[in-house]
């Protein structure tokens, strides 16, 4: 009868807009409803968050999971019949038809159904809730309802008590926004039984290439290109409006140029073989590549390497989230 009577409390409270305090199977978390923009503020209000941290979504079914989410991607699908109910939340896009605000999500959800039956049961009467670990953020998440009654107090209208939670650890958190599944938090699922759902799963320690990296590639291949000099970044061969000096008897072969530089020369008039070829001079800081009785056009700059894109993406900032 109390429990009957709790759940009860608990839901016309989620419905007033108000906040609760429930039991799942990893932490304690606090909850609002999560369609009511004013309640999901004062969640974060309660927790001392910024909307840049957006809270996830618990759901009392996969089927109500599915009308929050856009899509799953290749492995969702999998690893929520292995994983759901459980401690696995999901990064997915989400559904661009629902009007709701949870905060700073650039367009994606986190969600999750707790193996938890008390949770369960009120989820399934509140419908999606906005929820978060009951605690202050910086301190550790509550694992009875003393705990978190003792951090959030008078700004929650109502604490399920269900005992000690199952576990300290929080949900792992899995994002299927990409390509490649990326382990944003690693929780209470090791990451290898993720793994022998994903195969491939990026890590924090996938980082990309530095572009000091990236630069030093592209001159190796210039220098196994040819060994003749190149101009440095930012320097052009200029030679616009300057007239060309007359050729001398013994004349220099015309110096090569690197990647990036350009040098025109148009109708201009053969010249008779030295008898002595001399050595090809070289370019330095400044100088124009110059051709007899035309002027040389500014050469391109070089090309700058492209920075190797991150396999990061669009990341929610998470805080031990139940």
């Amino acid at each position: 009868m109390e429990r009957t009577r709790g759940i009860a409390e608990a839901v016309s409270a989620v419905r007033r807009g108000e906040l609760i305090v429930l039991p799942t199977d990893t932490v304690y978390g606090v909850g609002a409803d999560a369609f009511t923009p004013p309640a999901v503020n004062a969640l974060l209000e309660a927790k001392g968050r910024g909307r840049e941290m957006p809270p996830p979504v618990l759901v009392g079914s996969v089927r109500a999971a599915a009308a929050l989410v856009d899509d799953l991607g290749t492995y969702g699908q999998d690893l929520i019949d292995e994983f759901w109910p459980g401690a696995l939340t999901l990064v997915c896009r989400a559904n661009p038809n629902l009007i709701w605000d949870l905060g700073e999500t650039k367009g994606t959800v986190a969600v999750r159904m707790p193996m938890h039956e008390l949770a369960v049961e009120v989820l399934k009467e509140t419908g999606p809730l906005a929820v978060s670990s009951a605690n202050l953020t910086g301190r550790a998440a509550a694992r009875d309802a003393g705990e978190a009654a003792e951090m959030l107090g008078e700004s929650v209208s109502v604490y399920l008590d269900g005992g000690a939670s199952g576990h300290a650890d929080p949900s792992t958190i899995l994002d299927l926004t990409g390509p490649v599944p990326r382990l944003l938090r690693a929780g209470a699922i090791p990451e290898d039984k993720i793994r022998s759902i994903v195969g491939v799963l990026l890590t924090d320690e996938d980082e990309p290439d530095k572009p000091d990296e990236l630069d030093a590639s592209a001159e190796a291949a210039s220098d196994a290109e040819s060994t003749k000099p190149s101009l440095t970044k930012g320097e052009t061969a200029e030679a616009r409006d300057v007239p060309a000096e007359p050729a001398s008897d013994a004349q220099p072969a015309q110096p090569s140029l690197t990647k990036g530089e350009v040098t025109e020369v148009r109708d201009a008039p053969a010249e008779a073989p030295a008898d002595t070829e001399s050595t090809k001079p070289s370019l330095t800081k400044g100088e124009a590549a110059e051709a007899p009785d035309e002027p040389a056009e500014p050469a391109a700059d070089a090309a700058e390497p492209a920075a190797k894109p991150s396999l990061a993406k669009n990341e929610p900032t998470t805080d031990r989230e139940p």
